[in-house]
């Protein structure tokens, strides 16, 4: 049985999407072993403790500086020995060792189409850019911020009334269809990561990841 730990900073609905892809299969002879929180109300470490997974909390103003809190939460998660390391909605920017120590086990899923729209705000920065549609991207964690090479991306419209909320909404139900996903093709090495360029079986992906044959 494969290890999977989850970082999370909020409310989880993409770590329930991963829990419940390992209960049904979708994730193959996988399960979360932990999820570890910098925030101590995050609604994902009540999921955590619901589905009987080990709930762990990690506050960063317990350590002196950035590389401290990672050595510390490296130390935490490697009690787990994990095959793979998900960011689910994990709001700290991580120190380059840290990175390089889960380099090519570490994934994240990020609100864009990358490379648009790194960072904070993608719905109402996509809305006011007059995109007519919109996305998001799971791709391999490097020390560029939301800057590793993208697996897979999922596509949706924007319409011209759109919220950025309905426009979140939409987001978030392709990502949860999509990580359960990219997060098996990792455990079963059909994804992998070799210097800046993500493979999948073994080919090259192109900038925007996988895309199937039409």
């Amino acid at each position: 049985m494969k290890s999977i730990v989850v970082l999370i900073s909020g409310n989880g609905s993409n770590l329930q999407a991963i829990i419940d892809a390992c209960e049904s299969g979708i994730i193959e002879n996988a399960k979360v072993t932990a999820v570890l929180s910098n925030k101590a109300d995050a609604f994902g470490l009540e999921r955590a403790k619901q589905a009987g997974i080990d709930a762990l909390h990690l506050a960063a103003s317990d350590y002196s500086d950035r590389a401290d809190f990672d050595q510390a939460m490296a130390k935490r998660i490697d009690e787990y020995q994990p095959d793979l390391v998900i960011l689910a909605g994990f709001m700290r920017i991580l120190s380059g060792e840290f990175v390089r120590h889960y380099q090519g086990r570490m994934i994240n899923i990020h609100p864009s189409l990358l490379p648009k729209y790194t960072g904070l705000n993608t719905h109402q920065r996509a809305i006011d850019a007059g995109d007519s549609e919109h996305g998001t991207s799971v791709h391999f964690v490097t020390e560029e911020l939301d800057g590793g090479p993208v697996i897979l991306q999922a596509k949706v419209p924007i319409f011209a009334e759109d919220t950025a909320e309905e426009v979140m909404g939409r987001v978030q139900e392709q990502e949860h269809r999509i990580y359960p996903l990219v997060a098996n093709w990792c455990l079963q090495q059909r994804a992998h990561m070799d210097g800046e360029t993500a493979f999948f079986d073994g080919k090259p992906l192109p900038a925007h990841g996988y895309a199937a044959d039409d």
